[in-house]
C-alpha cells in the first residue's frame, strides 16, 4: 500500500524529523545570524536555506548524484570549494569572537547598542544572510547523495506520476525544516539579549560555532561518493 506513491509514510516522517534535528552548518548559521542581528536577519538566512534546499531537491530529482558519480572530478571540485567556504565562515566567526573580547567595554546605553550592531561579529560573514545561507546550503555535494538515497526508499516506482510522491516527501521535509529554523531564530534573538551584556559568553558561543564550521569543512573535504 502507498499514499499517492509514497511507501511507508510514517517511517519517512519519523526519519525526516530526526534528520532535520541533526545539527549542521545551515541551522548553526541561521542561529548565529539571529543571535547577532535579530529575528529579521535570521529569517533572511532561513529563506536562503529554503532556496538552497529546494535547488538540491530539484537536482536530486534530475539525477545530480548520478552525474557526480559519473564525473568524479566534478565532485572533487564542488567538494573542496564547499569545504573551503565552510572553513572560511568558521575562521571569520573565530576572528569575530577575538575582536569582540578586545572591544572597549566602557560603552553604555545607546552607544553599547550601536557597538553591538556594528561590531566585527555582525560584519562580513553575517552580512547578506540570504546569500551566505544559500551558498552554505548548495556547497555540500554530500547532501545530494544523501537526499537521493533517502528519498528513493519511500517512492513507489510503479506509481504513474513519480513527481507526486517526490513533492509530498519534499513538502514534509521542508515543513519540518521551517519549524525548526523558526525555533532557532527566536531562540537566538532571545539569547542576544543576554549576550549584549556578557561579552565572554557571546565570544564563547561564536568560537564554538566557528570551530564547528571548521569541523564541517574538514569533514566535507574528506567525504567520498561511497
Amino acid at each position: 500500500m502507498s499514499f499517492y506513491g509514497v511507501t511507508d509514510l510514517w517511517t519517512y516522517v519519523i526519519g525526516a524529523f530526526g534528520i532535520v534535528l541533526l545539527p549542521g552548518p545551515n541551522s548553526l548559521y541561521v542561529l548565529s545570524v539571529a543571535t547577532a542581528r535579530g529575528v529579521r536577519a535570521g529569517f533572511q538566512g532561513a529563506y536562503g536555506v529554503f532556496a538552497g534546499d529546494t535547488i538540491l531537491l530539484l537536482c536530486t530529482a534530475l539525477g545530480a548524484a548520478g552525474v557526480l558519480r559519473t564525473y568524479p572530478a566534478m565532485f572533487m571540485v564542488v567538494k573542496y570549494v564547499g569545504a573551503a567556504y565552510l572553513a572560511w565562515v568558521g575562521f571569520n566567526l573565530l576572528r569575530a569572537a577575538v575582536a569582540g573580547l578586545r572591544a572597549q567595554p566602557e560603552l553604555m546605553g545607546s552607544e553599547r547598542n550601536d557597538a553591538h550592531r556594528t561590531s566585527p561579529a555582525n560584519t562580513a560573514h553575517l552580512q547578506r544572510p540570504f546569500r551566505r545561507a544559500l551558498v552554505i546550503s548548495l556547497l555540500n555535494p554530500k547532501a545530494i547523495l544523501f537526499l537521493l538515497s533517502f528519498f528513493v526508499q519511500f517512492i513507489d516506482t510503479s506509481y504513474p506520476h513519480p513527481e507526486v510522491p517526490f513533492l509530498i516527501l519534499s513538502a514534509i521535509l521542508m515543513t519540518f525544516s521551517a519549524l525548526y529554523l523558526s525555533v532557532l531564530i527566536f531562540t537566538g534573538a532571545k539569547l542576544a539579549q543576554g549576550f549584549a551584556q556578557r561579552k565572554k559568553l557571546s565570544a564563547g558561543l561564536s568560537s564554538l560555532v566557528g570551530g564547528l564550521f571548521l569541523w564541517f569543512g574538514a569533514k566535507l573535504a574528506t567525504a567520498s561518493l561511497n
